[in-house]
């Protein structure tokens, strides 16, 4: 059965047929998780500081090498453990012994698609290679029953401020709606390969973060900028939910 739900700071959105009472967090046993370094956990295979596993330029790995991989307790960008571990009570160790395993697949400092903005590092995994990495390598590996599993994705806080002053972009709203594009169909390729239940977390308001209150000027197109970002996020959810039906 497909959920699909947009979550924000406050609120929680159904975008799916089905109904918020439907869903059953305490059946969840298996958690995925795409995005960037809000959501990443370091793993004893994952490139240090950034990754669970490997990098953009190292992508493959074993089965034996999956179900090895450690969580490194609290190596996050949080300099502690983060939301999703907190969320799965998925804080170190192997994901298998978890009560609901974390496999997350987030990388620090991804955007959505590097054919759109360019890489922090040349290392960096952005969204799109996330999943590509996970369908290729994973998919087929770890468990991911379809009553049993919730799939997390947190991604745009980098898209929005790294396009800030790029003066190649002249129609932003095109922007976004190609960056999303490229978003869901990421997405999709999940679904293709057995993530079916999804929660999507927008762009909070950076604008409002110490780093931009000091420049008005600055926070109001970064406001505009997440404005259209989770507008754009909200419009291709529901259209997600309309072209995948649940059964």
């Amino acid at each position: 059965m497909l959920h699909v739900h947009i979550t924000t700071l406050v609120q929680l959105l159904i975008a799916s047929s089905a109904t918020a009472s439907s869903f059953d967090w305490s059946s969840t046993k298996y958690v995925y998780a795409f995005g960037d370094s809000y959501t990443f956990v370091q793993g004893t295979l994952g490139f240090p500081n950034f990754s669970f596993i490997g990098d953009v330029l190292d992508l493959a790995f074993t089965p034996a090498q999956i179900l090895s991989d450690e969580i490194i307790p609290r190596n996050t960008s949080s300099e502690g453990s983060n939301w999703i571990e907190f969320l799965t009570g998925c804080l170190g160790g192997s994901p298998t012994k978890c009560e609901k395993q974390l496999w997350n697949f987030a990388f620090a400092g991804s955007d959505i698609d590097p054919t759109l903005l360019p890489r922090h590092h040349n290392y960096t995994t952005s969204l799109v290679e996330q999943v590509a990495q996970w369908a290729e390598f994973a998919s087929d590996v770890l468990p991911h029953p379809d009553n049993e599993t919730l799939t997390f994705w947190w991604i745009g806080i980098n898209d929005t401020g790294d396009s800030l002053n790029n003066a190649s972009i002249t129609d932003f709203a095109a922007f976004w709606e190609t960056e999303i594009t490229s978003y869901f169909n990421a997405v999709q390729l999940a679904f293709d390969h057995g993530l079916t239940n999804h929660v999507f977390i927008n762009v909070p308001p950076e604008d409002r973060s110490p780093g931009s209150v000091g420049n008005p000027t600055s926070a109001a197109n970064l406001k505009n900028h997440i404005a259209l970002f989770n507008a754009a996020l909200s419009n291709h959810s529901a259209s997600f939910a309309t072209q995948n039906p649940s059964e």
